[in-house]
């Protein structure tokens, strides 16, 4: 028996790859997967778009010759507190906040926003979002007794059934 002790090189030998490369098939599965998985992200978050219960309810702030007759009349009976109503007159909704009786002028309120939440039954309330600016000691001011108020249009199509004041003080 010969030994071959020469060993020559097999031209037709490929040389060999540690690294195998990723198949056609894998890579397209992989694609698949992305596009499914971000199909299925986008439709959650439009959902969740559509679906929110807290919706911002665009306001008009009135001047007071902007005011309704109706509203004019029905106002002294709530201007005594501090609190939010909503009324409406000739099919508009209107957003109106007091802060009671003050003993001098000065005394501000202002609507930041107005948020809409959906309820049971087409039920929804809004959370009125007010802030509320006093007098400085030393700002001189009116010495009668005063009721500030902000009335305000709403785009709103129906009253709501419940109606929740937040409130802030501004410095």
């Amino acid at each position: 028996m010969k030994s071959n002790t020469n060993m020559e090189p097999n031209i037709n030998m490929k040389p060999s790859n540690d690294k195998k490369r990723p198949s056609l098939l894998n890579i397209r599965s992989l694609m698949i997967a992305i596009i499914a998985l971000l199909v299925l992200v986008s439709g959650i978050m439009g959902i969740r778009h559509f679906m929110e219960d807290d919706k911002e309810v665009k306001f008009q702030v009135l001047e007071e010759k902007e005011i309704p007759q109706k509203i004019k009349e029905i106002l002294p009976r709530y201007q005594n507190l501090e609190r939010a109503l909503a009324c409406k007159v000739n099919g508009e909704i209107f957003v109106i906040v007091t802060r009671g009786e003050k003993p001098t002028g000065g005394y501000t309120v202002d609507i930041d926003k107005i948020e809409k939440i959906q309820g049971e039954d087409d039920k929804f309330k809004i959370v009125v979002y007010a802030r509320f600016k006093d007098p400085k000691p030393g700002d001189v001011v009116t010495e009668a007794i005063t009721y500030p108020y902000i009335l305000t249009k709403t785009n709103l199509d129906e009253l709501p059934y419940r109606i929740e004041l937040k409130t802030r003080y501004e410095d």
